[in-house]
This record gives structure tokens, sequence and C-alpha cells, in this order.
């Protein structure tokens, strides 16, 4: 699907393979891990042994950058919402996910006999959605397409149900199943129907685990022109139709991921659900989940930003003009940290001072802060940089969570601008979550942070 200057298409990749998965078991008692797969690991199917960290680090801005698009009109289409507008108009549909915004993989089973699907894990999603036969007029995939037909326990969902009304589009079919039609920004549409299916995955643990009648949507017609490995994602959101929702009190609505170090190349994360998700320990801490529109997306209040001893007051973000609360969101799909231009600034300036470092320009054209470090040794100390979160939740960010090696001996702060206040959307990247264990309790709407070596967890 061609890009715009301001919309993006979907770029979902996934894998479906024809596997059977045996002896599955669920017992919401025990929690159980997931391992996930970054983007740009030698483990992922993307991974381009011809890239260069320069070339890394600029797709990962542009990613980021396309993803802030997407937050912000997410957010301005929720606060549009209750208007009343023709189905036709392809702006009024929903976007999922933005145009090969992701960061993070994931597997997991489809149906019965199961199918492997290797897909998008993604915290700023709900829907899960993958392409099924038959497919009309549909984009083609290298993957096969997943066949609910060979599925013993595929059912539709009836229009004017409960479930259906989840969905921020709908209609009613001829066969009076819940159709749902998906629009993006260049008019492309993917429609098809809202079911149930088994859903397993294979738990790291080594105890496999399966759950019936997950809600997902099986698209049977996609009008636009995708990427041959476009098809589908896993949402992990907080809306309704996500995973961590449908599983609720399974896993007792929590969730937990530990990213390492972006250096760490041959390491994996874990995505952990119910009780393999709890954090603790003595230095964790505990700060608000707070309550937006859309109620996908993760939202936390943002005191302030402290460099070494100096405070760097928030301006009021996008997501923040209705309420003081809610102005910065947290999501791991997307690398780079975004906060508005005036208090970048401030942080910025306040780096510059506390850093005896020649500056210099950053070679790929995208940081404004940057230093020479060549010969530096472990002679110079950087600062730690703060985000106190609302509940006295102070999240210090090392070296290694603020700034990024931009090129040869040289290291930049690994924050860019979200624009002008009154339209930016403030997010807390990848970089800056790495070697947290973070945990997500949507009971409670707590999120925790506990530094944890990743690597090793």
């Amino acid at each position: 699907m061609a890009h715009s200057s301001r919309y993006f298409s979907t770029s979902i990749f996934i894998l479906l393979v024809a596997t059977h998965l045996p002896n599955l078991v669920w017992c919401s008692s025990n929690g159980f891990s997931v391992e996930i797969i970054h983007r740009d690991s030698p483990k992922s199917p993307l991974y381009d042994p011809d890239s260069t960290p320069s070339s890394r680090i600029r797709a990962a801005v542009e990613r980021s950058r396309s993803r802030a698009i997407y937050f912000r009109d997410a957010i301005h289409r929720a606060r549009m919402s209750s208007s009343a507008l023709p189905m036709d108009d392809a702006n009024n549909f929903y976007s999922e996910i933005t145009s090969n915004t992701f960061e993070y993989l994931m597997s997991f089973y489809l149906g019965t006999p199961a199918n492997k699907v290797l897909a998008i894990a993604d915290t700023g999603s709900d829907l899960i959605w993958v392409q099924c036969v038959p497919c009309k007029e549909c984009y083609t995939q290298s993957a096969p397409l997943f066949d609910p037909q060979s599925s013993s326990t595929y059912k539709t969902i009836p229009c004017n149900t409960d479930s259906c009304s989840l969905l921020p589009q709908s209609s009613c079919g001829s066969s009076s199943q819940c159709d749902y039609q998906y629009g993006y920004g260049d008019k492309s549409i993917v429609e098809g129907y809202l079911s149930t299916e088994t859903i397993g995955f294979d738990s790291t643990g080594g105890r496999p685990v399966q759950i019936p009648t997950i809600l997902f949507g099986c698209t049977h017609q996609s009008n636009g022109t995708f990427d041959k490995n476009d098809a589908g994602l896993v949402g992990l959101g907080g809306g309704k139709l996500s995973l961590i929702r449908q599983l609720g009190s399974n896993i007792g609505s929590k969730f937990s991921y530990c990213l390492p170090s972006s250096t760490e190349t041959s390491a994996t994360s874990q995505l952990n659900f119910g009780s393999n998700a709890i954090v603790s320990g003595s230095n964790a801490i505990t700060t608000p989940l707070i309550s937006g529109s859309p109620d996908t997306f993760y939202f936390l209040s943002l005191e302030h930003i402290s460099v070494a001893d100096k405070t760097v007051a928030v301006g009021k973000p996008m997501q923040a003009k209705e309420s003081a609360k809610g102005n910065i969101i947290i999501d791991s799909g997307t690398t780079l940290t975004l906060i508005d231009d005036s208090t970048l600034q401030s942080v910025e300036s306040n780096v510059k001072s506390s850093i005896s470092l020649p500056q210099v320009k950053d070679p790929n054209g995208v940081f404004n802060l940057c230093f020479d470090v060549s010969g530096t040794g472990a002679s110079v100390q950087f600062p730690e940089i703060t985000f106190q979160f609302s509940g006295g939740a102070s999240v210090v960010l090392q070296k290694s969570n603020a700034f990024i090696d931009a090129g040869q001996n040289i290291l930049c702060l690994a924050m860019i601008s979200s624009g002008a206040t009154a339209d930016s959307i403030n997010i807390f990247g990848n970089i800056a979550q790495q070697n947290f264990h973070i945990g997500y309790d949507l009971a409670t709407m707590q999120l925790t942070f506990a530094p944890t070596n990743c690597a090793t967890l």
C-alpha cells in the first residue's frame, strides 16, 4: 500500500505454518510466558544482515514518528466518535496499526488442528486479526491464509451481540454474522467476520497453553496495495477486544515484559501472563495507569523530568487536553522517547550543562544533542535522567536508556521532539524501558517498574 505524507498503511508481518500442537493444557491458576523477538534480531525473519547501525537508527526514528502520528490520529478519532458519519468514508474507520511501525514479534497457535503464527505483539492495538480463506480481492501474502473451514473450533459471531458492538465499525452480514471494516488514511480497507477460535501458546517454561473461544477478526477482503508479508496482529492494548482483556481473570488481568538492551543482539525478551507477570521486590515502583480515550492506549501521568538535580516541567500535550492527567503513553512498539518540543529543549539544555564533552552533529541527521566520546573511557559521567511519574514513581534512566550510539564515538540523547505542545503526543519508548521488568495490572490499573537484567531474567 502506498505511503502518503501523513497517513500510513498497515504493515503486519505474520507467518502461518500448518502444524499440530499436541497436548495443550490451560490452567488459570498458573502464569505462563512466551518469547518475543525484536524485529532487528538475527532470530527475526525480518532481520537484514546488510543493515548498518545508522540505517537501523534511521528506520527506528521513522517508525517512532509514524507511531506518534498513529496515536495522534486515533486519539482525534476517539474524540470525534460521537459524530454521526457515513460508513463509506474510510477516514471514519479506526486504524489498528500504521505502516511498518511494530518492534516485536511473538508466536501463537490458531485453530484446531493448530496453525502456528508468528505475528506482531503490539501494546498499541486491540483486535487480533488474520487474513482468511476465501479472500476476495486480497493482496498476495507469502504465507498460507488461515482456512476457518479446516478448523473444528472456528465460529462466527452473530451481529446485534455485545461482542459485535465492541468493534469501532461493524455491520450485519447476509447470514447475520458480525462484519467488521477497518479503513486506513489512504482509503485502503480490510473487511471480514468477527469470530471465535482456539488460541494456544508455547510457554517458555515448557508447558503449552490453550485458550478457547478468543475473539478475532477473520479478514475475507482487503482493498489496497499491501506488502506480501502483511496479514494480521495480536493486540495487547487496554481495549475490550485485546488478548489481555479477553484472557481477563484467567491471568488476573496481568501481563509484563522485560526488554534486554539493544546491544544484547542474541538475547530474547519474555512476554509474561498471570502469576508470571507479577513484578515485585524492594526496588519495584508503581504508578497509576490513567484511563484515557481510546482505552487501547496505556496512559501515564508524568509530573516532571529531572537531569541530575535540575527539574523540567512537562508541557500539556494533545492527549492531556481534557485532563491534567494522562500526559504520556507507554508503548513497547515505539523505539525512541518523544516529548513536546519545549520540554525537550529544556531537557537538552540541562544535559549539555551536565556533560563536559565536545558536542558534534548527528551523522544521521536525527538527534539534536550528540557528543564526541572518543578517548573518554570511564572518565566522563553521564547524568541520570529521571522520569517522575505520579504516585512517587521515579524511573531513573541509566546511560543505555537515555543515549544511543549514533556513529563511531558519537553518543546522542535518544529523545526526539513530538512537536509543539498543543499537537504533541508524548511517548515513553522502548529504549527507555530496556532492562526494566514492567508489569501491567489492568484490574487495579497499576503499572510497576523494577530495574532488572532482562537478558538473564
